[in-house]
């Protein structure tokens, strides 16, 4: 049988990771977390705080997979740690809803600069969300096909894309923070909103929406065989890459609530398909600034989507090569060496995805869906601590044992908050998990 063979250095792998992770959601979660929280402070604490959390999530994962670098990422520590069930079900949720929905969001909101960028009636759509779910849905198979057609070749595109997209981040804050229409006055507005509700819940209900930003520092695990060096190299892939991406995003929303009052994000919330950041770039250069940053988020969409498919694939690859799902999808191409069935089963389920849904019901609840398993992954590394401490660890998690308690009590208390305050889609999230416990017992036969 073929087997996928380590082809990714450390330099591709940070980029993976960058790639992954700068999508959409730091271009436009601004205006809900606006709403939420009222207070400039507040929003650009939720971005500082959910970094700092999934940098947690990320540095204790690597311990993982420093350990275990194989395909699957969590998929494969969780057999390890808790058995083949409960790997399943991760397996089952990841396909069903995490990194399928993230597919489909991060491809939906790459249409929806398209076109907001370009003129694209001459489609004939009547329905303008029907006509962006298309265009999204057509990129999901492009991108699909690229990926089957070699890791080299869609590893390369995303390098490409990311120094395109990194250039286009640091000149649009170096426009922001030189503009003469920015006022630091801005942040010292709207400061008592948030006391009109439960500040505790409000904080933690507006960071589903920084933490859909985050969403993706895990994936890097999913190719952990194709990583050359991967004991070494993907904890350092990991923490890097988090990292860089959380200086960007706190000094980005810093530059969003420099440039306009915290008030105007609120009232964009009435304009669902308007992106908070073209609409800064708008106020910074007119026309202009709009068409660059709307350019600059179909660079980030592109890249992330693209990325995203090429990792969160390998669950499904490693599953089936465990006898855990459909025997086919153990496939690997003999000319590409990639999973090519798993590729196309992932995308056409994303594509479906996109029918189902607003883009925020698919952020939140695959956020939601998610942080079980990143807790469970964090409450690994102290279980096999205690279990077989003398297991080899090329990597041990800094501040142990505190970093991986304080991200297990986050993800306790986020699952509980989002049950109590947004049911439908903590329930939809369970529900597509649940879907797997039949199918466990039934591929097992």
């Amino acid at each position: 049988m073929e087997t996928l063979k380590p082809k990714i250095g450390l330099r591709s792998a940070i980029f993976l990771v960058i790639s992954v992770i700068i999508g959409s959601g730091v271009f436009k979660k601004i205006a809900p977390m606006s709403e939420a929280l009222g207070s400039p402070l507040w929003v650009v604490f939720c971005w500082v705080f959910a970094g700092l959390i999934s940098l947690a999530g990320a540095l204790s994962t690597a311990e993982l997979v420093s350990m275990f670098p194989n395909s699957g990422g969590e998929y494969h520590y969780f057999q390890k740690i808790y058995g083949r069930f409960f790997a399943f079900l991760y397996g089952w949720a990841s396909f069903s809803v995490i990194k399928t929905a993230a597919i489909s969001a991060l491809a939906y909101i790459f249409s929806q600069s398209l076109f907001s960028l370009f003129d694209m009636s001459f489609l004939g759509f009547q329905d303008i969300d029907m006509a962006i779910k298309c265009v999204a849905g057509i990129l999901i198979l492009l991108l699909t096909w690229l990926n089957v057609r070699g890791v080299h070749l869609a590893e390369g595109f995303s390098s490409y894309l990311t120094y395109a997209m990194l250039l286009g981040i640091v000149l649009f804050i170096g426009a922001g923070f030189s503009s003469p229409q920015g006022n630091w006055a801005h942040f010292h507005l709207g400061q008592g909103h948030v006391a009109d509700g439960d500040l505790f819940k409000v904080l933690m209900l507006a960071s589903l929406g920084a933490f859909w930003g985050y969403e993706g520092w895990n994936n890097l695990g999913f190719i952990g065989e194709e990583i050359k060096l991967a004991k070494r190299n993907l904890p350092l892939a990991l923490g890097i890459g988090t990292l860089i991406v959380m200086v960007a995003y706190v000094v980005l929303n810093v530059v969003f609530l420099y440039v306009l009052p915290i008030d105007f994000f609120v009232g964009l919330q009435q304009f669902p398909n308007k992106v908070a950041a073209v609409e800064v770039a708008s106020a910074l250069g007119g026309p202009w600034g709009m068409a660059c940053v709307a350019g600059l988020i179909l660079i980030s969409t592109l890249n992330a989507t693209n990325s995203t498919i090429l990792m969160s694939a390998r669950i499904l690859y490693a599953m089936a090569r465990d006898g855990l799902f459909f025997k086919q999808v153990q496939s690997v191409h003999r000319t590409y060496n990639t999973p090519d069935w798993a590729l196309w089963i992932q995308g056409i389920w994303a594509v479906g995805l996109l029918f189902t849904g607003s883009f925020d019901q698919l952020t939140d609840m695959l956020v939601f869906a998610s942080f079980l398993f990143y807790g469970s992954s964090a409450l690994g590394v102290i279980l096999l601590r205690v279990r077989e401490p003398a297991l080899d660890r090329p990597y041990r998690v800094i501040g142990y044992p505190w970093v991986p308690l304080i991200f297990v009590l986050f993800c306790a208390i986020l699952f509980i908050v989002t049950i109590l305050n947004q049911p439908f889609e903590a329930f939809l999230g369970l529900s597509l998990i649940a879907t797997g416990i039949p199918c466990f017992f039934w591929l097992n036969k």
